[in-house]
């Protein structure tokens, strides 16, 4: 039996099998196993009639982005500072692991700050990370895809998209091309980084892509509800259906 696993460091709890079953025998043909996690969201399974598709959601690492952020605005943090967070974000260790020794990392560079200096730091910083929010959020987190095919359960091809699928109608093949509906920038909020400030949760968008047979983007329809999430999605023949939420609930088509 092959065993299949995200390269990615990403939460796994359960094995997913796929098997061919000779229906007058009863017995298993071909099977292939993935493993990935009991989060409808971060691992979703969907089956079309040509191939059978796996996702994993990959949260993004926190010490690389906060790295990006503050190599950018150098400013705002010291040379020890940005350079442990570029070394962690090289180590081979656990996402939650990285998280402690970010919050370390941080309280004694806070701590080192005056109180008025670090309100300046909370201040300017807010300011700067809800653009460096605009331009690097499809950066921060994504799901990987895995194709199989159905006939053969042979692995085709794999891919990747920005942002997180909400559960198995987020995908849909059609005509050969996969589409896909994502939310972008969850992650950050997740990942709990306001230095005191509170960063403004309107940096979330969401995302539809098609993906060609070999999974590569082959157009795409980019910040729908700013601000909000994809709470339902459905796609039928060639149209899909998103609604996202935060107050009210627009309907795209």
């Amino acid at each position: 039996m092959n065993i299949y696993h995200p390269t990615a460091v990403v939460p796994m709890d359960t094995t997913y099998t796929a098997m061919i079953i000779d229906p007058e025998k009863g017995s298993v043909e071909k099977n292939i196993s993935f493993m990935g996690s009991s989060d409808q969201s971060s691992s979703v399974v969907y089956m079309s009639q040509n191939a059978l598709y796996l996702t994993y959601y990959d949260p993004g690492d926190a010490a690389a982005m906060l790295h990006s952020f503050f190599s950018d605005n150098k400013d705002l943090a010291p040379d020890w500072l940005i350079q442990k967070l570029k070394n962690l974000g090289e180590y081979d260790i656990s996402s939650s692991a990285k998280m402690t020794e970010i919050w370390e990392l941080v309280n004694r560079f806070q701590n080192a700050l005056s109180s008025d200096d670090r309100l300046k730091m909370q201040n300017e910083m807010a300011n700067r990370m809800s653009d460096f929010l605009k331009n690097h959020r499809r950066e921060l987190d994504g799901t990987g895809i895995v194709k199989i095919n159905a006939d053969n359960l042979s692995v085709d091809s794999a891919g990747s998209v920005p942002g997180r699928l909400l559960n198995q109608f987020s995908l849909d093949e059609y005509k050969g091309d996969l589409r896909v509906a994502t939310t972008v920038g969850e992650s950050f909020l997740s990942w709990g980084f306001d230095f005191g400030v509170n960063i403004s949760s309107d940096n979330t968008v969401n995302d539809v892509y098609v993906l060609g047979g070999d999974l590569k983007t082959q157009g795409s329809v980019t910040d729908l509800g700013k601000g909000e999430r994809i709470y339902a999605v459905r796609f039928i023949e060639d149209k899909g259906y998103v609604v996202t939420f935060k107050q009210v609930d627009p309907f795209y088509v």
